[in-house]
């Protein structure tokens, strides 16, 4: 009698792991930053960057310069070098390729995705993303500007791709319009979301079996209209066509930016999959080079780049969030 009970506990375990072997397990991590002002040393005739040369009010000299691209490539060295990175705030394709390019992450290597928007301080928002981990297939841009109203704000980005394992992953970048402008301001955010919203859904009937990661600078939080609302969370963290709110599960006594002495989450990870991605980690990052003690206040706040009109040779006013997926592939 013993010796069948331990057969059939031997036919199990070998049940189980031969199932084991007939899976596939891959993961992926996305990585979001608002990088604040990362703008070059020129001045762009068409854009209101004038303050960020030489001769500006910020004095943004080269050596200024190289010292934040340093800085964020070793913050993404400490983030173990996501697969995808959405980057809210930089200028243009030249401070991109030199962050790329002109560091150590030009070994791994990385490549970007970026197209001109008609923000008028002419900050925009990227995608970079590792060569070997991820092949872009598509990209576009989806303008959320008003000409005939005289609002310009940024695009929204769409990059659609395939890891090295061959999934499917769709990642979607914003940067909403701020808080400046009140009633008016809020309204443009609820659009921004409802436009949003349904890109996702798009992508995801489009590539039903993808990770639709949506990502960003929203200037808004989880209980106000855009994304309450605009988002379909109202009272929940999944609205009713599956679309998860992840900076939820995040601590609450935190956030990604600190304002008058609080801190807040204004940036944001929305994610839409099947049943095969599953969420593994999301994770603020609070590294100490990026936050500084808050003055007057307690606690810390992060570092920026300019404090008012001073120079805090720190990397941004934003805390970047740190996704990790996994994917199981039955074979």
């Amino acid at each position: 009698m013993k010796r069948l009970a331990l057969a059939f506990i031997l036919m199990l375990t070998a049940t189980a792991q031969s199932q084991e072997t007939q899976q596939q397990f891959s993961t992926f991590t996305a990585a979001w930053w608002n990088v604040e002002n990362l703008f070059d040393t020129r001045d762009d005739p068409k854009t209101n960057d004038d303050e960020f040369t030489p001769e500006g009010d910020r004095h943004w000299t080269r050596r200024r310069l190289n010292k934040k691209i340093n800085g964020i490539y070793k913050t993404l060295a400490m983030m173990d070098l996501p697969d995808v990175v959405g980057l809210g705030e930089v200028e243009n394709k030249y401070v991109l390729r030199e962050l790329c390019q002109g560091t150590p992450l030009a070994q791994v290597p990385y490549r970007y995705v970026h197209y001109d928007s008609p923000d008028r301080r002419g900050i925009d928002v990227a995608l970079i993303y590792r060569t070997d981990r991820f092949t872009v297939t598509a990209s576009r841009t989806v303008n959320v500007s008003d000409s005939i109203e005289g609002f310009f704000t940024r695009d929204i980005l769409v990059v659609e791709g395939v890891t090295a394992t061959g999934d499917s992953v769709c990642v979607v970048v914003n940067h909403w319009p701020s808080k400046r402008g009140g009633e008016e301001a809020d309204a443009r955010r609820l659009q921004i979301a409802q436009t949003l919203r349904a890109l996702m859904l798009e992508l995801h009937s489009k590539h039903p079996t993808a990770a639709v990661i949506a990502m960003g600078d929203m200037n808004s939080m989880a209980d106000e209209e855009a994304i309450a609302k605009g988002m379909g969370f109202v009272g929940d963290t999944v609205s009713p066509d599956g679309i998860r709110l992840l900076t939820q599960r995040l601590p609450s006594d935190l956030g990604s930016h600190k304002y008058q002495g609080e801190w807040r989450y204004i940036d944001h990870i929305f994610f839409l999959s099947d049943e095969q991605w599953q969420v593994k980690k999301l994770k603020l990052l609070r590294f100490d080079h990026l936050l500084t003690d808050d003055g007057n206040r307690p606690g810390q706040r992060p570092k920026r780049t300019y404090q008012g009109p001073r120079y805090e040779a720190g990397l941004s006013d934003h805390l970047p969030l740190l996704l990790r997926l996994w994917h199981q592939t039955q074979l």
